[in-house]
């Protein structure tokens, strides 16, 4: 089992940048991958960004390519989001998720078991 906790969300300009942070406890961080997700108003909750356990191989939603940088420091605990160039559309909470099920792919909510509460981020224009 696994608790998450997220920080770092606020109110930015666009064009800005916020750097999410995600905590872990236990000692199984490093067995699990890591995404963000956000959740949008009135929106289904949506794929952001995936990083590998190793912290190898890093994934992103089509909207956030190029903008978002998914990291994570294993000896932390801890995954990060930086979010650059950021437009009123990033306007969501976002969660961070530990995966558990290998069984389809990164992008799909029901391979991770574990989510954190989320953290508001609200970007005006």
């Amino acid at each position: 089992q696994v608790q998450l906790v997220e920080s770092g969300g606020g109110l930015v300009q666009a064009g800005g940048s916020l750097r999410l942070s995600c905590a872990a406890s236990g000692r199984t961080f490093s067995s699990y991958g890591m995404g963000w997700f956000r959740q949008a108003p009135g929106k289904e909750r949506a794929f952001v960004a995936y990083i590998t356990r190793s912290g190898g191989n890093t994934y992103y939603a089509d909207s956030v390519k190029g903008r978002f940088t998914i990291s994570r420091d294993n000896a932390k605990n801890t995954v990060y989001l930086q979010m650059n160039s950021l437009r009123p559309e990033d306007t969501a909470v976002y969660y961070c998720a530990a995966r558990t099920i290998w069984r389809r792919s990164y992008y799909e909510l029901d391979e991770y078991a574990y989510w954190g509460q989320g953290t508001q981020v609200t970007v005006s224009s």
